[in-house]
């Protein structure tokens, strides 16, 4: 498949991520008495359990990822504007103000919320509404005034998306539903007992994973403005020490899996159907991965993974105005690939960034680039056995796929 060529402008986004996870690695606002596997000592009193409500507004910028956000559109204009509206229900404690991560993190908000967004072109990406979970804490908290951070996960649909009979041009979404992430930084202050603001910056993904193409996904940075109604009055936080946290180590086997889909929209050749189907190929693999857990917070790690990727074991043909697979030595399909690995670690899940370069694969048609990255959320069940959900990705803007995963992990604690 014959790719476009993609501009640089998103490495701001890799940026802003980075520095969100530097902030929440090194900062302190540990607030609660902490130990491992065990509930956090406090009084009842320590934080009342409270549920509020919250609407936003954010108005930002899009950045030019793809030829449709740069000007070849129907509108024959740049789409460089996006604004949001959200309500959300927040919660704080909810009887989790027991669990050690809680603490850690200083009693965060969360909450879920639905988002209405709008890219000012109707007709060719309508009105995409996402509905998502997500965490809102403190890098550090004072009397009335709080520095923050936010991590929105969820599921967004409505989208007019790309169709190469009525909607041609859009080809930065391929499918009804996406990812919506969301990551951002702000300053909140509570002006009353109930009342609360907040003024963010957030930086949002919208992509299907290249689970339908095209995928070249769309990009934000906007401004926020938040006004949050605290159904309880907050009591004071309480302050306790610190226990020392245990180190442990970990060794983590993982099998995963997804698919593929690979379609010549750019091939005159191809009698392209309405639904575009394209051609599905699997995705399949092993990791390895031996990690050190720090400190409360954070795990590192370095891994080894082998990756069957079926798109490169097989070639496409087209014949008569229709595409064949032309199947290739399965050799062709591997990869061996190393990684180093971060996890920003809350409970029992884990937010990864494991960025991976290929030691071994096959030369290929179309082949993407040697270093990769792989960015994810992990649940640990009692322990040992984990499930996960990662998008696997190049130039840090570009989805290849998306791994589910399913793994076991054997753990050792050092005194």
């Amino acid at each position: 498949m014959k790719r476009t060529g993609k501009k640089q402008h998103n490495k701001s986004t890799l940026l802003f991520l980075l520095f969100i996870f530097s902030i929440l690695l090194f900062s302190s606002p540990l607030q609660a008495q902490i130990e491992p596997g065990e509930k956090t000592q406090r009084k009842k009193d320590s934080v009342n359990r409270q549920i509020s409500l919250g609407f936003f507004y954010g108005y930002g910028y899009v950045f030019p990822s793809d030829k449709f956000v740069e000007g070849d559109n129907e509108q024959h204009k740049i789409i460089n504007r996006y604004q949001s509206f959200s309500a959300r229900l927040l919660f704080q404690n909810a009887g989790k103000g027991e669990k050690a991560w809680y603490g850690t993190y200083d009693y965060p908000y969360l909450g879920v919320g639905i988002c209405v967004s709008d890219f000012f072109d109707y007709k060719e990406m309508g009105i995409p509404i996402a509905i998502y979970g997500f965490i809102n804490g403190p890098f550090h908290r004072w009397n009335k005034l709080a520095f923050n951070y936010e991590i929105d996960l969820g599921l967004m649909g409505n989208w007019h998306h790309f169709n190469p009979e009525n909607n041609p041009y859009n080809i930065a979404i391929g499918a009804i539903r996406t990812v919506y992430i969301d990551l951002g930084v702000g300053l909140s202050y509570r002006f009353l007992p109930r009342w609360e603001a907040e003024l963010d910056m957030g930086v949002a993904h919208f992509s299907n994973g290249s689970i339908k193409v095209p995928n070249w996904g769309l990009n934000t940075l906007s401004p926020r403005v938040e006004v949050r109604y605290h159904i309880s009055k907050r009591q004071p936080f309480k302050k306790y020490k610190i226990i020392p946290f245990k180190k442990t180590t970990s060794l983590d086997f993982t099998i995963f899996g997804g698919v593929k889909n690979v379609v010549h929209l750019d091939s005159a050749e191809v009698n392209i159907q309405p639904d575009y189907q394209g051609v599905y190929f699997p995705i399949a693999g092993f990791r390895t991965t031996f990690n050190w857990h720090i400190t409360h917070k954070s795990k590192f790690g370095l891994g080894m993974a082998m990756t069957y990727d079926g798109s490169t074991d097989a070639q496409i043909v087209v014949e008569n105005n229709n595409m064949f697979l032309k199947n290739l030595p399965f050799s062709y399909g591997v990869r061996i690939s190393i990684f180093p690995s971060y996890e920003l670690v809350m409970g029992p899940f884990s937010l990864l960034f494991q960025p991976g370069f290929y030691l071994y694969r096959k030369k290929a048609p179309d082949q993407v680039p040697e270093f990769y990255q792989r960015i994810g959320f992990k649940y640990t069940l009692a322990h040992r056995v984990t499930f996960g959900v990662s998008l696997r990705a190049y130039r840090f803007q570009v989805s290849e796929f998306i791994e589910w995963s399913v793994g076991y992990q054997l753990n050792r604690t050092h005194q």
